[in-house]
């Protein structure tokens, strides 16, 4: 399929770059650069509800005690649903509450709206599909073609620690590359600060493989049994002096995979 036209798009959502390329026969065409927008138009009202960094988001008017939950819109309250559903499947590695007594469910949110968003480039016939949300991918292949994802060195943004043949799967990957120690334990209320810089996990659904990589990258050297919760699911992580280690159902090798 290299032959195939190609087109790319890039916008600045939720505070980092979303980009979506098309691959195929339609890729150029008008009714792909329309499936697009709407991805972009969606992402962005999501954004709008659930940025704690907006004052006028509902997460924000929560928190600010102006809205109450029995006031607030049927897609707050199914991500709150769904982030107590990753609560009790992680063990509560993974909690939308914070240490300070908020609810922010930023770790849920991306991948959720990514996956959601990304049914609408689903319905333009002729045409393969990747999204990168950050470093959350979905990719969408009806010709069976895959994509090869690569995952990202913590240490160097410009290379590779390895790569995913990916013609369905997602990939999701936390760390503290990108931001720094952001993430906190729930069970300590302190910052993540572990053995390893970045855990990235691969699976059916983008939602539970960031679900995964967050629970993940908090479980520390307890990774892989956090990953395999769920079955179809596989990860790899990235210690703090540079090896790399891979699940054995991990689809991909690196010359760094130390096993």
């Amino acid at each position: 399929m290299s032959s195939l036209q190609k087109r790319s798009w890039v916008e600045q959502v939720m505070g980092l770059p979303i980009s979506v390329l098309a691959r195929g026969p339609v890729a150029s065409t008008t009714a792909a650069d329309i499936a697009v927008q709407a991805v972009y138009r969606e992402l962005r009202e999501v954004d709008g509800t659930f940025s704690t960094y907006r004052p006028d988001s509902e997460v924000s008017r929560l928190a600010r005690g102006e809205l109450g939950w029995e006031e607030a819109s049927s897609v707050v309250r199914e991500v709150a649903d769904r982030c107590r559903r990753a609560r009790e499947l992680t063990g509560g590695l993974f909690d939308a509450e914070t240490p300070a007594g908020g609810w922010d469910p930023s770790g849920l949110v991306k991948g959720w709206a990514a996956e959601r968003a990304s049914r609408l480039l689903a319905e333009v016939d002729g045409a393969d599909w990747c999204l990168n949300a950050g470093g959350d991918v979905v990719v969408i292949c009806p010709s069976g073609e895959p994509f090869t994802v690569g995952i990202q060195d913590p240490a160097d943004s410009g290379a590779v620690v390895a790569t995913v043949r990916s013609s369905g799967n997602a990939v999701a990957t936390s760390g503290t590359a990108a931001r720094g120690a952001h993430l906190y334990d729930p069970r300590s209320g302190g910052a993540v600060v572990g053995s390893w810089a970045s855990v990235s996990v691969t699976g059916p659904s983008l939602e539970w493989a960031d679900v995964l990589a967050t629970a993940a990258f908090v479980a520390d050297d307890e990774w892989p049994r956090v990953v395999s919760l769920l079955p179809g699911y596989a990860g790899l992580g990235v210690h703090v002096d540079g090896t790399v280690r891979a699940m054995p159902t991990w689809p991909s090798v690196t010359p760094r995979d130390a096993g």
